[in-house]
């Protein structure tokens, strides 16, 4: 085969280096795919070293150019795709009022009852009035359903304790 040939044959070796090293981040091959892109890279740097030295560090040169050029174009492709869709999560939309609420919103808060939404342990969610709210519990364990009161407020952290029934 003539020179030409033998030259775009180590730019396919590099242009498969780096789409391999892309889909190593998406596939769990267990560092399978990065060393087939090794391999392609060093295959490329070898064929461009058999011409000389010099064709050899221009064979270096393109690698270090089309490997991030690769990339940079499937990062901004891939969220696009219908792969990339899937893979990508969308932000969800917030509505007004879902941000943790003020210091002097929860301390508003001091001595209300609500119920519990998810078990305390001793961190989880509580409902008062219709606003979930993630609270701390006193001591232990709160399971669900159960009625609670809040007994301390410290920044945005709300302390409470089983109200007894």
């Amino acid at each position: 085969m003539n020179g030409i040939v033998w030259i775009a044959f180590a730019v396919f070796l590099f242009f498969l280096c780096a789409i391999l090293l892309v889909l190593e981040i998406f596939i769990p091959s267990f560092g399978l795919l990065t060393i087939m892109a090794l391999s392609a890279l060093a295959g490329g740097i070898v064929i461009c070293f058999q011409f000389s030295t010099l064709s050899g560090w221009i064979g270096i040169g393109t690698a270090a150019v089309l490997i991030p050029v690769v990339w940079y174009i499937c990062y901004k492709m891939l969220p696009k795709s219908s792969v990339g869709r899937m893979l990508i999560p969308q932000n969800p939309q917030r509505k007004k009022g879902d941000a943790i609420p003020d210091s002097e919103q929860l301390a508003e808060m001091l001595h209300e009852t609500g119920l519990v939404v998810t078990p305390l342990r001793p961190v989880g969610m509580c409902d008062f009035a219709g606003k979930r709210r993630e609270c701390v519990a006193e001591t232990g364990y709160i399971e669900r359903d159960r009625q609670v009161e809040v007994i301390r407020v410290e920044g945005t952290r709300l302390t409470v304790r089983v109200v007894n029934e």
